[in-house]
């Protein structure tokens, strides 16, 4: 089995603490590190030379702990001193710190030149965009690849001289960082006036190489892209030959009357393909029929089987494929993890037990010695507090009992809600009785019902009125007797659960912040037009007119009525996920950006200021369509005629936005034909391959993600009420998603493992 294979080769590739491969060679001392013997067949330990401060082998056990907690690689130096840089440089603080400096290296993309800070993207607008000095995006820059540096140079000292040159994205790391600082020097020297900056198209790599899951699912891609391919190529040879059999069917003849299929879809071999790639997505469906079904409808059996063989067989295989395949290698990636987390725990324990080998002749760990580690540890403090409450139920640890305090780690974190508060008195109790039974959540949501109605009624009764014409006063009425209710509802919640339990809710404190908005806008309204009357003159005021206010409550009581979410079983379940989605799949979309990233840089070096209106297209703000002038004519269906200006590559965020809209395949051909024009037929080559990276493989990527994590949470929650839902929140994670195919590594593999460790070198 392929899980096995990676057991028994232990990789550890891909961690922001993963700086390389396990050795199967032993390996001498390295500077800085602390050459360690444990005599394992004895089942005792002892130290080579000096003796050690036994707080370091709490440090070590403490640091050790967190790796495991965190899934990062325990190959890096063990000194005291190391360690306490390690833990400086895991620390919150420091973490932030780089993430925010990835983050204002990428956004700079927006603000250099071409400036995306200008109020709209069509260049019929003219609308200036402001251009930063020269120095100041490269200073920048400049600092951020400082920070960059000194990341490089921390880890690279952590983990050592042998583990760096083994590490193919330390080296990469090394390769982008003196790229970058080049083409900067480059820059300065140009006072700013390159006309490519190669650094722009590289930056993403920052981001890549400091995530450990995203370098995993890079990793899975990788290995995917077999399988895609074949698929691909499938569909290719499914296109040529449908391309070949189209261009038979569709040859120009005599009669000019029978050529529109030829003269606008089959005229050559690239438009052919064109024409029926962008039918496979269904963009150009059914326009690409017409002019031949017209003339005969026995053609339309051409366009169709080439719709269902591709676009509903082949298309539909290709997500089956990718979901069997990334499933996989999402599993071998997770299973790697669990790998760590073992190995961290392992080593923690053969620390604390050579710790403690001067009083114990066999090799067991006291409960002392666990607590003062655990104190130490960052951590959640719930699992904290279960891994301790574990460890007390013992007075020594051995291996096994060891490393079972630390399953409390895999397991999902339930979070109870506080009791209730208690009343002395029997009418408090009872209405407290009453007031918090799940009745109560039921009279809300037909509440808000009724409320969405009114106000659904009410616009339908207004569609065709003016602002002006509006009665906003028997709306606002309304509004105040619903808002009064809410109120009432959230104050008796209060009472019934204390303030702890109501808050301990989340649809309550949804419930809550939207009542006392609601509420603090009803008192501005009083407050600004005292009781609102019909006979009011509300632009007397000179404020805002009670239409716009009531307008904003009537929104946020929409939105309010979200709260039947959580109490409709099968909807909870599909918003849960949503929110899981955005947790856990993170990796994802940063893959996702980094590759929009490199696209839209891409973009702007082969078509900035390729598409150029005509002089006299350019508009004022109350021109019309008639203002243009006659002698430029527009095709119907055009870049032209669709007003698709705005989307160009002439700026970064004009870029990504018509990436999303290709990605999206709703008429990208226009963008194909219009490009093509404007510049050489090459060009589709470009957007071929995002529509291949983005639409075809990333969408699809994300659709068998999806089904993983909704498959997931219906076999969770599946035997489970509306109110246990409620009751409880289970955190969902890639590794519990696939806790139960994991296999365990055996002792022998760990301790092979940590024999193999750079810096705590084992002798057998």
């Amino acid at each position: 089995m392929e899980s096995e294979r990676l057991l028994s080769a232990g990789s550890v590739n891909g961690s922001s603490g993963d700086y390389g491969s396990w050795s199967d060679a032993d390996r001498g001392g390295s500077a800085g590190g602390r050459r360690m013997s444990y005599s394992v067949a004895g089942e005792s330990c002892s130290v080579d030379g000096e003796a050690v401060d036994e707080d370091v082998y709490i440090q070590q056990a403490v640091v050790f702990i967190e790796d495991a907690i965190q899934y990062r690689s325990i190959n890096h130096r063990v000194d005291s001193r190391s360690l306490r840089l390690y833990r400086w440089y895991y620390s919150r603080i420091c973490q932030w710190g780089l993430g925010l400096t990835i983050a204002v290296v990428l956004l700079l993309a927006f603000v250099e030149r071409p400036s995306s800070l200008s109020m709209s993207s069509d260049p019929r607008r003219h609308s200036p965009s402001w251009e930063p000095p020269c120095g100041l995006t490269e200073s920048i820059e400049a600092v951020c690849l400082l920070v960059f540096t000194l990341d490089l140079a921390v880890k690279s000292y952590l983990i050592g001289w042998e583990e760096f040159r083994k590490t193919k994205w330390l080296i990469g790391y090394t390769a982008v960082i003196s790229v970058s600082v080049i083409d900067w020097m480059l820059s300065a020297s140009m006072v700013c006036d390159e006309k490519l900056r190669v650094r722009r198209l590289i930056r993403p790599f920052f981001l890549l190489q400091n995530s450990s899951l995203m370098k995993k699912t890079l990793k899975c891609i990788k290995r995917t892209l077999p399988e895609i391919a074949s698929v691909i190529l499938l569909l290719a040879l499914h296109l040529c030959l449908f391309t070949m059999i189209g261009m038979l069917l569709f040859v120009k003849t005599e009669d000019p009357k029978k050529n529109g299929e030829w003269d606008t879809y089959f005229r050559d071999l690239p438009t052919s393909l064109t024409s029926l790639l962008v039918l496979l997505t269904t963009a150009n469906n059914p326009d690409v029929m017409i002019p031949a079904y017209s003339l005969n409808r026995a053609y339309s059996l051409f366009f169709i089987t080439f719709s269902v063989i591709g676009t509903y067989c082949l298309m539909n295989l290709l997500t089956a494929i990718i979901y069997n395949q990334f499933r996989g290698y999402l599993l071998m990636s997770v299973q790697t993890s669990i790998i760590r987390r073992r190995l961290g725990i392992r080593a923690a324990f053969q620390v604390l037990s050579c710790r403690g080998s001067r009083q114990a002749a066999e090799e067991s760990v006291c409960v002392a010695a666990v607590l003062k580690v655990m104190s130490k540890v960052t951590m959640k403090s719930y699992y904290r507090e279960a891994v301790c409450k574990e460890a007390r139920q013992h007075q020594t640890l051995d291996r096994e009992q060891f490393r079972k305090i630390f399953d409390e780690l895999d397991k999902d974190r339930i979070k109870e809600h506080p009791p209730l508060p208690q009343y002395s008195s029997a009418v408090l109790q009872r209405l407290q009785l009453l007031f918090s039974h799940y009745y109560l959540t039921l009279l809300g949501n037909a509440v808000a019902l009724a409320n969405v109605i009114c106000i659904c009624t009410v616009l339908v009764l207004n569609s065709e009125k003016s602002t002006a014409e509006r009665d906003s006063y028997i709306m606002e009425i309304i509004n105040l007797g619903f808002i009064l209710y809410y109120l009432f509802e959230m104050c008796v919640k209060i009472f019934a659960f204390g303030w702890r339990g109501y808050v301990s809710y989340r649809n309550n404190v949804f419930d809550g912040f939207l009542t006392v908005l609601l509420l603090v806008l009803q008192i501005s309204i009083f407050a600004t037009y005292r009781f609102p009357s019909s006979h009011g003159d509300p632009s007397s005021y000179n404020v805002t007119s009670l239409w716009e206010m009531v307008r904003f409550i009537n929104m946020l009581i929409v939105f309010r009525f979200l709260r039947i979410i959580p109490d409709i079983k099968l909807m909870a379940l599909v918003a849960s996920t949503l929110v899981d989605l955005v947790k856990n799949l993170r990796a994802f979309a940063g893959i996702l950006v980094v590759v929009y990233y490199v696209f839209a840089v891409l973009g702007i070096w082969l078509f900035e200021g390729a598409i150029k209106p005509p002089p006299d297209m350019s508009i004022l703000s109350n021109s019309t369509m008639e203002n243009i002038t006659s002698n430029y004519s527009m095709e119907c269906g055009t870049y032209e005629q669709l007003d698709y200006w705005p989307n160009n590559f002439n700026d970064f965020a004009a870029s990504i936005i018509l990436l999303y809209d290709i990605m999206v395949v709703n008429n990208w051909q226009v963008f194909l034909e219009a490009f093509s024009k404007y510049t050489t037929p090459w060009s589709k080559v470009y957007f071929v391959c995002w529509w291949l990276t983005s639409s075809v493989m990333w969408v699809n990527l994300f659709v068998a993600l999806i089904l993983e994590n909704f498959i997931y949470k219906w076999d969770r929650s599946h035997s489970c009420s509306v109110t246990d839902v409620e009751r409880i929140r289970y955190e969902t994670s890639v590794q519990l998603m696939f806790k139960e195919q994991i296999q365990e590594p055996t002792e022998e593999e760990l301790l092979c493992q940590l024999h193999q460790h750079p810096h705590l070198h084992l002798h057998w």
